[in-house]
């Protein structure tokens, strides 16, 4: 009897057959262009190809000559610095934009659009506005010392030691409409009761907020971190739209390195060797909170 029912049965690799076989065009297109891509460069990093690729393998020598460049030096400084700058005043910038929305105020459609806004604009577009916003001759300091204040400063574009903070405030811009819209779709997903049963127990509003409903957020703080990660590591545009990497190399990022070298220097196996660093970095930090957030789940 039970044979004939798991004869009934149809196996697990025919179940869903048709989407199955939908689906072969993207994994084929996700081993030839993203996985053998990712080989492709990686092999051809050990190599010293200049204007063309060609298998002349020389060891470790493209990564010995990248560490010790100082552009390249500055530009990991540079990541690191915006990186974590731009996740932690993103997350709380947004999250207390999300929260004053979650009140019901009024005119809430247009105040989500003035701040969502941004995003809707190139990065070339948002670097270039915020060039002109940050020019000391008719920008920020040029107008306060209009109002009174001659020696009023204000040019971190042009200050080789606080010019990456210039393009945080850009990025800042930009990207944080984004993280409040989907904080406040997480707010809006956490049941009313929650909110009642904690005013009913007199406990303050942002008690709730840091030990009640933020850690039922975690999906969403989960898949803001990861949009927000995506963005820093290809940051690009909004240098080369403010500051081309100056003053000197003091704005410089991994993604303008490896553009320079591979696109202007036709150097391929420096590029190349750039852009393995990076893929490396974001290893390091994606497959361990991978094992951490579905390997213990799995042995759970």
């Amino acid at each position: 009897m039970a044979s004939a029912v798991r004869a009934g049965r149809p196996s697990k690799l025919f179940r869903n057959l048709n989407a199955k076989i939908a689906s072969i065009p993207m994994i084929l297109t996700a081993l030839v262009i993203f996985l053998g891509g990712t080989i492709w460069t990686v092999v051809y990093s050990f190599t010293n190809s200049k204007l063309l690729p060609r298998a002349n393998f020389v060891g470790f020598d493209q990564y010995e000559r990248l560490w010790d460049a100082p552009r390249w030096v500055m530009s990991i400084q540079n990541l690191a610095i915006y990186g974590l700058l731009s996740l932690i005043f993103s997350i709380v910038i947004g999250f207390v934009l999300a929260a004053l929305m979650d009140q019901k105020i009024r005119f809430e459609n247009a105040f989500r659009t003035i701040f969502l806004y941004p995003f809707a604009l190139s990065f070339i577009v948002t670097g270039l506005v915020w060039q002109w916003i940050l020019n000391p001759d008719f920008g920020v300091q040029s107008i306060v010392r209009s109002l009174g204040w001659e020696s009023f400063t204000f040019n971190p574009l042009y200050d080789p030691d606080i010019v990456i903070y210039g393009i945080l405030i850009a990025g800042l811009w930009q990207g944080t409409g984004l993280v409040m819209c989907l904080l406040l779709a997480g707010l809006r997903g956490i049941d009313e009761d929650i909110w009642k049963a904690a005013r009913v127990d007199g406990i303050p509003m942002w008690k709730t907020y840091l030990f009640i409903v933020i850690p039922m957020m975690r999906p969403v703080f989960i898949t803001t971190l990861v949009i927000i990660t995506s963005g820093i590591v290809r940051l690009y545009d909004l240098v080369v739209a403010q500051t081309s990497g100056g003053p000197g190399i003091a704005s410089e990022v991994p993604a303008k390195y490896v553009y320079d070298y591979m696109f202007q220097a036709q150097n391929l196996g420096q590029g190349f060797a750039a852009s393995t660093m990076m893929l490396l970095t974001v290893a390091i930090i994606i497959i361990p909170w991978a094992y951490l957030e579905f390997g213990g789940k799995k042995r759970g």
